[in-house]
């Protein structure tokens, strides 16, 4: 076999290696900050490749997507290659082929990408509880960079480094003393997030300071070339979103939603070009697919935090969302809307502005109510952040939202949600008022308690509590006589989570001390139950007690 081998002589396809030479002197031109020749890229697209239309260039980037998706870390050429291929052909794609798409063939390309799952799932899908495991114990979301600490519990980096940079020296979930400040790469579990991310379709931006623990990650971070090749792209779609026909500033805002659905670096440089105002006044267009392509974008752009601001001061843009929001022409627009309100509104100084806004929480409780499922847990996430402001309260009651809300308890899709921000509303008197004036309330929360999942009941008993501390006598004696709440709350005594135990011991002294209502759980006296519960001290800050009721990372398309 040696001496055969010896014999063999290697076939290189002159003209397939041409084609090779000429895209690596296309990377090397961006990557220099240039822009290659326009006929060059027509002889090595048009000719070498046999890609002759927007059509058949949008189906090989998303085919090209699909395999740095599908196969990333297994693949040959390497995914940062093939990432700059990508762009190229992006860049390409609007270069050689015009703007002037059929809206026809856009839509059902988008419909046939949602039933593909090529590239990622609709919004509303990627707004889902986050294993467990793959949660940061101190933020509970979803970590990017999973590192375990010397007493073995696994953190993300960044957190666990700002802890022990405070001079903490124990461990934030155990209370043990930390033997060192070590931190191992728990690469294990890291790659248990990437798959799950990528399963589900959401982007997974790793740590810009990486080290040898995401070594195969950073190989598929976009190169230079691929950022200035994107960045071109950006450029050429903002001109057209600025002067061309309506069908195409259509075709060009499908493209920054796209461009802007992964990367920190794409959703920065779209924004510094002067999208935003553009995309702001396609959000009044009468054309569906204009209006539904440009509120995607926005709620992609804003994902990067430096965005949030341009977009909100950015004169009539929050209300053009909210517009879209009320009366948008779709579904789909109507519930990516209601999905960016809620991303703008993870800054608190724009809960108050987003709640004061004609219509708006109007339309996300009317959402809550009549939406469709996702549109439903678009709305209560955004509802969620908007009541952690406390001005917000009363607004929110005279919109509908605490009817909405109660109303949302009994729907398993949305009910942990429901039930955190109703326990938020509750800490200030009027709205315990409204709350303990719904008929379903109580109800509904015990139901919660019974049948919800551990944050939903711990965010139950949270609002019980908060219900008979804030909403006087009327609102205790209702509590009080709801069906089977002390075997409830024995019950979260026991096998509740730690906050919910908390709760649960602090609602249960409530009425311990309420001479007509002595606690015995199963024939002991309510002294020994809480034997081995403290007594809590009310946190300062309500919004610390609630749980977060679901990890979400904002989703992007």
């Amino acid at each position: 076999m040696h001496k055969q081998s010896r014999k063999a002589t290697l076939f290189i396809d002159k003209d397939e290696e041409d084609l090779r030479v000429r895209f690596f002197s296309f990377l090397d031109e961006f990557e220099k900050g240039k822009i290659p020749n326009m006929v060059d890229l027509r002889l090595f697209f048009v000719e070498g490749l046999g890609i002759k239309d927007a059509k058949s260039s949008r189906a090989e980037i998303e085919f090209l997507e699909e395999q740095i998706v599908s196969h990333e870390g297994d693949i040959e050429p390497t995914a940062s290659v093939l990432n700059g291929f990508v762009a190229i052909a992006r860049y390409c794609r609007f270069l050689l082929y015009g703007f002037e798409e059929n809206e026809v063939e856009l839509q059902i390309g988008n419909q046939k990408k949602l039933r593909k799952g090529l590239i990622s799932q609709e919004i509303a899908e990627t707004f889902i509880t986050v294993p467990k495991d793959f949660c940061c114990p101190i933020s509970l979301d979803l970590m990017r960079d999973p590192v375990i600490i010397s007493t073995g519990q696994t953190y993300d980096r960044i957190l666990i480094s700002r802890w022990m940079e405070e001079g903490h020296c124990t461990c934030p979930k155990t209370g043990q003393m930390l033997m060192n400040t070590r931190l191992v790469p728990n690469r294990a579990l890291r790659n248990l997030i990437v798959q799950w991310c990528a399963a589900h379709g959401i982007p997974y931006d790793p740590p810009e300071n990486t080290d040898s623990s995401v070594e195969a990650f950073a190989a598929a971070m976009p190169s230079k070339a691929a950022i200035e090749a994107n960045r071109a792209t950006a450029t050429l779609l903002i001109h057209k979103l600025a002067s061309g026909s309506q069908r195409a500033q259509t075709v060009a805002a499908r493209g920054i939603r796209l461009l802007a659905k992964t990367g920190r670096e794409n959703r920065a440089f779209i924004a510094e070009a002067g999208a935003i105002p553009h995309l702001r006044n396609l959000l009044s267009s009468t054309n569906s697919v204009a209006q539904e392509n440009s509120v995607t974008a926005i709620l992609n752009l804003s994902i990067h935090d430096k965005n949030k601001s341009q977009i909100m001061d950015e004169k009539g843009c929050l209300g053009s969302i909210v517009g879209v929001l009320r009366f948008g022409l779709t579904t789909e627009a109507r519930e990516n809307a209601a999905a960016t309100l809620f991303s703008l509104s993870a800054v608190h100084d724009y809960k108050k502005r987003i709640a004061d806004e004609e219509g708006a929480v109007e339309a996300l409780a009317g959402l809550l109510r009549a939406g469709t499922p996702r549109g439903k847990k678009d709305a209560v996430t955004a509802l969620f952040n908007l009541s952690t402001h406390t001005e917000n309260c009363l607004s929110m009651m005279e919109a509908g939202a605490v009817t909405a809300l109660v109303g949302a308890l009994g729907n398993e899709g949305v009910a942990e949600e429901a039930a955190g921000a109703l326990a938020l509303i509750v800490r200030q008197p009027i709205g315990a008022e409204a709350v303990g004036g719904e008929e379903m309330a109580v109800a509904g929360l015990i139901g919660m308690m019974r049948c919800g999942t551990p944050r939903g009941k711990e965010n139950a008993v949270a609002a019980l509590l908060e219900l008979c501390r804030s909403g006087g006598t009327a609102a205790t004696e209702k509590v009080l006589k709801a069906p089977a709440l002390w075997g409830l709350l024995q019950s979260l005594l026991f096998t509740g989570t730690k906050r919910a135990r908390r709760k649960a011991a602090s609602l249960a002294r409530v009425f311990q001390r309420r001479e007509n209502y002595p606690l015995h759980f199963g024939g002991l006296g309510a002294g020994y139950a809480f034997a081995g519960n403290s007594a809590p001290s009310r946190d300062s800050s309500f919004v610390n007690e609630v749980s977060v009721p679901v990890s979400i990372s904002v989703p992007v398309l």
